[in-house]
């Protein structure tokens, strides 16, 4: 045991004090990931590690492989990679800009997303979304259920409102509220207008860092690190039916050099109330252009929510002949695709979309 301690010792001062160099190597990649199955904590440190350094390798299906196997099949730490890769090979669209010319991008992105929210027109779309179930923070993820659910948003009555259309195809009754909660388990909401009024309104304080540069669906974007102090954030996770807390939010946002608009946000629900089921909330939203009545609008085109909660199970232990109640770790996942947005006052049906449910049954690598 102490000769097993040592050496991890000593290979987790091999991995920091490697960091000081240039380029992640191969090899060093495989060391810092290799620590993951029994520090699962320093995934964060890594995908900072990634960013700030980047690779001078090409990411092949092999390396791939052995990260999702260390990782649990870690979805940041993946899209991070690939987002090294990108700047691997395309070296000169992913150089950093000036300080002035970084400043300069976020102030047009903040006018040019709050008036584009203002003029956000009344339309309907409709969410496909597949939940799936891990023990612990395996990621061995489980195919929960798929649920087709209706948003209407409209500025005159608050913004966005849901309505479950039906569960693994199957026509549901909706409850009084028209909330799709009614389906039980991990649901998000807020993915349209109200998060990209939160992150650029002066009432947020929202700080932001330029922190790189990368290439998303063949647009160049500058990188921002962002967080907003709970409080600020206006931003809540609930559990179950009455259990609720407010959180802050930190994450990174893609804003597109040459339009000032928003291509991509992912966040970390922070502050969260450590007494809360709910432990860890990540959460990513894809922006990308569609066409309502003629006019195109950047909207939201998949999603992805990953949440870590503690819960307490009830089993039958056979050696004490008795049953037992103990915290156990769960993790859900929500892959939700936007599909036919419309003008307000068409009717969504209900389609139950097999190829498109099929194809979400694990994230695309690349964007």
């Amino acid at each position: 045991m102490l000769l097993a301690a040592f050496l991890l010792a000593g290979s987790l001062f091999v991995a920091r004090a490697q960091t000081a160099g240039g380029p992640l190597t191969s090899q060093e990649l495989v060391r810092l990931v290799y620590q993951l199955p029994s520090h699962p904590e320093k995934r964060d440190e890594i995908i900072e590690e990634i960013r700030k350094r980047g690779i001078n390798f090409p990411l092949t299906d092999g390396l791939r492989s052995v990260v999702a196997s260390k990782s649990g099949n870690d979805a940041l730490l993946r899209r991070t990679l690939e987002e090294a890769e990108r700047r691997r090979l395309n070296p000169t669209v992913t150089v950093m800009p000036s300080e002035a010319e970084a400043e300069d991008i976020l102030a047009r992105a903040r006018v040019a997303t709050l008036a584009a929210v203002k003029d956000m027109p009344d339309f309907v779309v409709r969410q496909l979304i597949t939940r799936y179930q891990a023990r612990g923070t395996t990621q061995n993820w489980t195919t929960l259920d798929r649920l087709t659910v209706a948003v209407s948003y409209r500025e005159s009555i608050g913004g966005e409102q849901y309505k479950l259309l039906a569960v693994n195809g199957l026509p549901e009754a909706a409850d009084e509220s028209g909330s799709y909660r009614q389906a039980g388990g991990s649901t998000t909401t807020g993915e349209f207008a109200s998060l990209m009024r939160k992150l650029f309104e002066e009432e947020s304080q929202t700080v932001f860092k330029a922190a790189g540069a990368d290439t998303l669906r063949g647009r160049r974007a500058i990188i921002y690190n962002f967080e907003i102090k709970k409080g600020l954030a206006d931003q809540t996770i609930t559990y179950g039916d009455v259990s609720r807390v407010k959180t802050g939010l930190r994450g990174m946002v893609w804003i597109d050099r040459e339009n000032f608009r928003v291509l991509r946000t992912e966040m970390t629900f922070t502050e969260i109330d450590p007494d809360f089921p709910v432990k860890k909330l990540e959460k990513k939203i894809d922006y990308d252009w569609v066409t309502i009545a003629d006019k195109r609008y950047l909207l939201p085109i998949e999603a992805e929510a990953i949440f870590t909660a503690e819960v307490p199970v009830t089993y039958f232990d056979p050696r004490r002949e008795m049953r037992v109640t103990e915290l156990q770790t769960f993790q859900n996942r929500n892959l939700i695709r936007f599909r036919s947005y419309q003008k307000f006052g068409t009717e969504v049906k209900i389609i139950e979309d097999i190829d498109e449910f099929e194809d979400e049954k694990e994230p695309s690598k690349k964007p």
